[in-house]
């Protein structure tokens, strides 16, 4: 079986680098908000280009903590992409806020530029961008847009670790990100975690504090915050994997451009780029009609695949006021959706088996 994501073959290679940071850390006698947190921080948010980052629990808290941390909660509305993972919507909700949905691109998948201005009332805050399956949203016109009607924006890069737009990386294109290190992602933990980036030291102190119960000092709590802290041992794996994350994106990029030149098969539509660096692929999702079909053909040829994602926010039960909206774009991409293995540890002979079988599909 050509796995979708080999992670144990993946920790493999830093094996022995993360043995002996993890060590450090058991012999250290300190495991939360310590030494490894200080350095991951520094390391992650130079690697970005960004002046501050405040590790945390998960990628949802991260989003959760800079909503919660601009004070936007009830009548407030943040505009954000319909096709998207419910992390996305969840975060906005979590803070009492309106998510207004926009339908994406069909060829990036992320939000629609070009149908944002039309969504925004005196009530928007932000505009919450996610860089979808890996690839940076198309910044150019957002920007304008925020500038124009004063609102914040808010990158989902939980997807997109190392992206450009333009000569940016994402967690530098709004005014905070958040970041998911969930195993699975191009940076992932050996468990949950999460991180903010920012330029706003104030806003970087306030969220700090958040995910510290509200507290800069112990005991003396400033706001009514959460427990979501990145531990030492996962920011510890985290520092070891982020020096080779440029590398393993590099290979992700040889996987995805073999199948988007060798890949000829009329019923499968392929992913588009619109720059060189704008895409980590973080996962290569195809569209295929019938795709259960196409999903058992795989499986009976021994390649496993994931879809992202079979129901949109929107149709989703714990979303029942959101129910009789229509995102057709959106509605279209969730049916046909289907993602084939990538990965930096997949080899040469995978990679082309994955293209045969993929190519003699009926």
């Amino acid at each position: 079986m050509i796995k979708f994501l080999d992670l144990k073959a993946i920790n493999a290679k830093y094996k022995d680098e993360i043995k002996a940071r993890i060590d450090k850390v058991l012999d250290s006698g300190w495991y939360l908000l310590g030494e490894q947190n200080k350095q991951f921080e520094s390391n992650f948010a130079a690697y970005c280009g960004a002046k501050y980052c405040v590790g945390c629990a998960n990628g949802l808290d991260a989003l959760r903590l800079i909503i919660k941390a601009y004070g936007f909660g009830k009548g407030d509305e943040i505009i954000a992409p319909a096709n998207t993972y419910i992390a996305s919507i969840l975060a906005i909700t979590d803070n009492e806020c309106t998510p207004v949905l926009v339908e994406p691109d069909l060829n990036t998948y992320n939000i629609n530029p070009d149908l944002i201005e039309a969504k925004i009332t005196d009530k928007t805050k932000a505009i919450l961008v996610v860089h979808l399956y890996g690839q940076a949203v198309k910044m150019e016109k957002i920007w304008a847009l925020a500038k124009k009607y004063n609102l914040k924006i808010i990158e989902d890069s939980a997807q997109a670790h190392g992206a450009y737009y333009n000569d940016k990386r994402v967690g530098n294109l709004g005014d905070a990100s958040g970041f998911s290190f969930y195993p699975g992602k191009n940076l992932g933990a050996l468990g949950d975690g999460g991180a903010v980036t920012t330029n706003d030291e104030e806003l970087a102190q306030k969220i700090r504090a958040l995910a510290n119960y509200g507290s800069h000092k112990k005991y003396e709590n400033i706001y009514q915050g959460l427990n979501s802290r990145l531990d030492e041992i996962q920011a510890a794996v985290l520092d070891v994997k982020l020096k080779y994350l440029d590398n393993d994106n590099a290979r992700r990029k040889e996987i995805a451009q073999y199948y988007l030149t060798n890949i000829k098969n009329s019923l499968i539509k392929l992913p588009q780029t619109y720059s060189e660096n704008s895409h980590v692929w973080h996962v290569f999702a195809i569209r295929v009609k019938e795709r259960e079909r196409f999903k058992r053909y795989l499986d009976d040829n021994d390649i496993q695949t994931i879809i992202h994602y079979p129901i949109p926010p929107h149709k989703q039960e714990c979303y029942k006021e959101l129910n009789h909206l229509s995102f057709k774009i959106t509605e279209q991409i969730h049916n046909d959706i289907i993602s084939i293995p990538i990965s930096p540890v997949m080899s040469d002979d995978e990679m082309r088996k994955v293209v045969e079988i993929i190519n003699s599909h009926k």
